[in-house]
């Protein structure tokens, strides 16, 4: 770690001189080793999550028909609404099931605002892919609406 080396001036005068280089090659490995960690690592907490597709209120209507869909409605006082429908939240499990069986896409469009409980909209959406459905889709509530 610590050398002696001899400039011309000191070998002429017969002096040495004391430098200290560190060595680098530890903290160098470290530091890629900890890049291979995080780099292994990304992808798996990137996976951890619920995919969903989300549109705002407004939207266009798309191309499926109105009977096709499943629509959860989640009301201010947390009642469930079940294509238009109101159904106990002991019998949604049953009820959501049923419809996904009926219908073709196997869509479910989950509608809630923005005083909506997050966790009964996260057990709606547990609920949905449990029994079933293949694809979930939040819906937001116009502002002013």
């Amino acid at each position: 770690m610590f050398g002696v080396r001899k400039s011309f001036r000191n070998r002429v005068l017969g002096e040495q001189e004391i430098t200290s280089e560190p060595n680098l090659t530890p903290l160098i490995d470290v530091c890629l080793v900890l890049v291979i960690i995080f780099m292994v690592t990304a992808p798996m907490v990137m996976q951890a999550g619920i995919k969903i597709l989300e549109s705002q209120a407004g939207a266009g209507s798309g191309k499926h028909a109105a009977e096709e869909n499943i629509e959860v409605i989640l009301t201010e006082d947390d009642k469930v609404m079940l294509n238009g429908q109101e159904v106990l939240w002991q019998d949604f499990p049953l009820k959501i099931r049923q419809e996904i069986y009926k219908s073709r896409d196997k869509l479910v469009f989950v509608t809630a605002d923005n005083k909506n409980r997050v966790g009964r909209v996260v057990e709606i959406l547990d609920i949905s892919k449990q029994q079933g459905a293949k694809k979930v889709a939040i819906i937001s509530k116009a502002e002013g609406v």
